[in-house]
């Protein structure tokens, strides 16, 4: 089922946050406070229990001094095959004017259009 693999990104996504912290040596404590968001918001996302909108990712990564694209792919917001979509994904969560649910919902649009039009063939562009 879909909701699993969700699950399994955001821990994933939680694994990796928390390796980046530690590898900054900040305690959770300070890289929320860093990043703008609460202790136990933050904790949660660690353990895989919430899910962080693009915004949020935005925050940490900043905070952290890494890459948000690395947090998007890590999340699932944006797709890691080069090629596929990523600018476009990337440009809708960089545009300030949208908010965070039309940003969700044009991603998630977009999503349904390269599923609809199946795998990409990168032999055809010969």
């Amino acid at each position: 089922m879909a909701k699993g693999m969700v699950g399994k990104t955001v821990e994933s996504l939680g694994d990796y946050l928390k390796e980046q912290r530690t590898s900054a040596e900040l305690s959770l404590r300070q890289l929320a406070e860093q990043a703008g968001v609460s202790n136990p918001y933050l904790s949660q996302i660690e353990r895989g229990l919430r899910k962080p909108s693009a915004d949020v990712l935005q925050q940490i990564a900043k905070a952290l001094r890494i890459s948000a694209e690395q947090l998007y792919i890590r999340a699932g917001i944006v797709s890691p095959v080069d090629g596929v979509g990523g600018s476009v994904e990337l440009a809708i969560l960089a545009d300030s004017k949208l908010t965070e649910r039309q940003k969700q919902s044009l991603l998630d649009v977009y999503s349904s259009f390269l599923a609809s039009n199946g795998p990409v063939d990168d032999k055809t562009d010969s």
